[in-house]
């Protein structure tokens, strides 16, 4: 992680989960972190605990206007000024089947996890061409349910966005590929099964996680996304899964 000491990441979502922990975890390293959430105030919290350089800008990733001043603000920042790695990993399910849903919800799923992760994405890597950001890394923070939908679960529509970001890793990997000037910008995504986080609780699948003895942790999953971003950047890491060793879907 050497050559990222002071450069700038960007983590959406990061009040708590995985988003915390990678804020935590980049700071230790070196980076400077801004940490984005709705509750600002607990990222706020995590800076003064632990006394490290992450910047906490309150950010809903599914309001346009938002994410679009979130990144002005990170340019015009004396000491931030650009995006060096970006960590989209803001999401959420609403807990109700596909014959339970309304559009109201599915609309708002989309909004977060697939319309808030592109802009949020495509602005990162906009920034890092203006300022020449040569080996510039985006992990996006997908799922399992990017990869297969599961009997168990009632989350189908999650599982729809999820599938959505799996094309979306693709289809920025292409794109940056066939951009002139060559660049080194890479893309990736995590796709974590069973987590220790409150996103079980919210989403009404809590139960799957209150029967299950060793889930991966938060802690798990930034470790995940420090060896993405620290590998030479002459490597392409595209998806990795990771499941606990226990979870047989």
């Amino acid at each position: 992680m050497e050559r990222w000491n002071n450069r700038v990441a960007l983590v959406t979502g990061a009040s708590a989960g995985i988003g915390e922990a990678t804020c935590k975890l980049l700071a230790k390293e070196g980076m400077k972190v801004v940490g984005c959430a709705r509750r600002k105030e607990k990222i706020e919290a995590l800076a003064k605990e632990t006394g490290l350089k992450i910047w906490a800008y309150q950010c809903d990733v599914s309001k346009e206007d938002e994410v679009s001043k979130m990144f002005e603000w990170i340019e015009g920042h004396k000491d931030l000024g650009q995006v060096d790695v970006c960590v989209p990993n803001a999401g959420f399910s609403h807990p109700g089947s596909l014959m339970e849903g309304s559009v109201k919800e599915w609309k708002d799923m989309l909004d977060v996890n697939v319309v808030g992760l592109t802009q949020t994405t495509q602005l990162a890597i906009k920034s890092m061409l203006k300022h020449e950001v040569n080996d510039g890394s985006i992990v996006m923070v997908n799922s399992m349910s990017g990869h297969r939908v599961t009997m168990a679960s009632k989350l189908k529509f999650y599982s729809a966005t999820k599938f959505a970001v799996t094309a979306l890793v693709e289809g920025f990997r292409q794109e940056l590929r066939q951009m002139e000037p060559k660049n080194k910008i890479r893309v990736a995504q995590l796709c974590p099964g069973l987590v220790s986080t409150e996103f079980g609780a919210v989403s009404g699948a809590g139960s799957m996680f209150d029967n299950f003895k060793e889930p991966l942790t938060s802690e798990d999953m930034a470790d995940t996304i420090k060896y993405i971003i620290q590998a030479p950047s002459h490597v392409q890491i595209h998806d990795i899964m990771v499941r606990p060793t226990a979870q047989l879907f």
